[in-house]
């Protein structure tokens, strides 16, 4: 399958970032993409850290999601995309992405598991932690599961994908900028691909705050392509062939120790 990466300098404001979600998908379809990733928070960027975010979210089969559907079936692609949906907590939202086909079809949506409560960010004051319930979809004959931007720190996340027959992880991401944050997103996306064998593509925002550096890693740990600083498209294969092949000669989930692992889950340290 060809996939492509949007990587885009999201501002606060829905009605431009919808306009610019529409062209790069007019793009991604000229050149042949079957499905398009956007960046987490494509809909709105997350402002300051002391700004509500509650008015501005909107439910799953909102204004916003209604828009990528008509943008998907006019152009004839597969649209996942991140936005802030409204919840039951006054003040939170969840951080979601949501998944809508090549006829327009809402598919599925995905919460944020694992809130950035790290390097100097506060997200659980913002957001609610999504209840673990993963988003997996077969697209032009491959398996993709996603995470969103900190649950690649996790690799549990990614392990429960590949297990749940993902071939391909996709991370929507608004990956803060700082001392070696660029070098932790390579690396934690080479670590989740080799250790799993499969492929992790990260749709990342650029802009003042963010990384860029969207890429797409292979079943052997190999960037195979990488977006810079620059916004725009990222496109690349993902082979079914090239995972099988990587699975037969580093086949680690098939070495799996699972009779020790499930003694290690009794233990303290686990929990």
């Amino acid at each position: 399958m060809k996939i492509a990466l949007a990587q885009m300098n999201v501002a606060c404001d829905k009605a431009a970032n919808l306009r610019k979600i529409e062209l790069l998908v007019a793009q991604a379809t000229s050149q042949g993409a079957d499905l398009i990733v956007f960046p987490e928070a494509s809909m709105f960027d997350f402002g300051p850290p002391d700004q509500a975010l509650v008015h501005i979210a909107e439910p799953v089969n909102g204004e916003f999601v209604t828009a990528l559907q008509e943008i998907a079936r006019l152009n004839h692609i597969w649209i996942l995309a991140g936005m802030f949906e409204g919840g039951a907590d006054a003040k939170r939202v969840y951080n979601t992405i949501v998944l809508v086909d090549d006829k327009g079809s809402f598919i599925d949506s995905y919460r944020k598991m694992h809130l950035y409560d790290s390097f100097g960010v506060v997200e659980s004051e913002r957001f609610l932690p999504g209840d673990g319930e993963t988003m997996q979809f077969q697209c032009a004959g491959m398996m993709l599961g996603t995470m969103i931007c900190y649950d690649l720190r996790f690799p549990e996340v990614a392990r429960h994908l590949a297990y749940q027959g993902a071939e391909a992880v996709v991370v929507p991401a608004a990956w803060y900028s700082g001392h070696l944050k660029e070098a932790h997103l390579e690396i934690l996306s080479r670590a989740r691909a080799i250790e799993n064998n499969i492929y992790i593509a990260t749709a990342v925002q650029i802009g003042p705050h963010y990384t860029g550096n969207s890429m797409v890693v292979d079943p052997m740990g190999v960037v195979q392509a990488c977006r810079g600083e620059m916004e725009g498209l990222l496109l690349s294969e993902l082979l079914h062939e090239r995972v099988e092949s990587v699975r037969a000669v580093s086949p680690t989930l098939k070495n799996r120790r699972t009779d020790v692992y499930s003694r290690w889950r009794s233990t303290k340290w686990y929990e």
